[in-house]
């Protein structure tokens, strides 16, 4: 029950490669579907922990190895959040960043189709902020957590929030 029978530093290369595959799986999955979960994708997730388990401690169901595989998904977690965002190279597979869906009142239809999110939630998230045409919104950004900001326009400028948008950086 306390001795391992997997080598421990066998579990850590197991634990770190299946962390890595369920992050670049849930990466594919996108922001708006993270953001947005159902009891359906719930479900995913836990038959996901589940399927993974012993891919991550190789059969044994030892005290010993399933602390040392929670001990390295703890640290592959912080490693992640602490580290990931200071290199530059690895930040951009780890750092979320809002996605800009709609500039000046017209979709921009690429960043839709990337983000699989369609006009209707757009103009669902205008109607929430009390905006009935899009025309009248200045920007629509798909937020990091899944929701969408509606920033409308006032006074016929437009007004925008000081925050970076990756489409709306200027460039060289």
């Amino acid at each position: 029950m306390i001795v391992p029978v997997v080598p421990v530093w066998e579990v850590v290369v197991r634990t770190v490669v299946v962390y890595v595959a369920v992050f670049a799986l849930l990466r594919v999955a996108g922001k708006r579907e993270l953001g947005q979960m159902s009891v359906l994708d719930l479900v995913v997730i836990l038959v996901i922990a589940n399927a993974v388990q012993n891919a991550m401690n190789g059969g044994d169901n030892s005290l010993t190895d399933g602390i040392v595989a929670a001990a390295t998904l703890v640290g592959l977690n912080l490693v992640m959040s602490r580290f990931g965002r200071r290199i530059p190279l690895f930040g951009r597979f780890v750092a979320e960043q809002p996605t800009l869906l709609l500039s000046d009142g017209e979709v921009i239809q690429e960043h839709l189709d990337r983000e699989h999110v369609t006009r209707d939630e757009i103009e669902m998230a205008a109607r929430e902020h009390g905006i009935d045409d899009l025309a009248q919104v200045s920007a629509a950004i798909l937020e990091v957590d899944g929701s969408i900001s509606v920033i409308p326009r006032r006074g016929g400028q437009i007004h925008r929030h000081a925050r970076h948008i990756r489409q709306l950086k200027q460039r060289p």
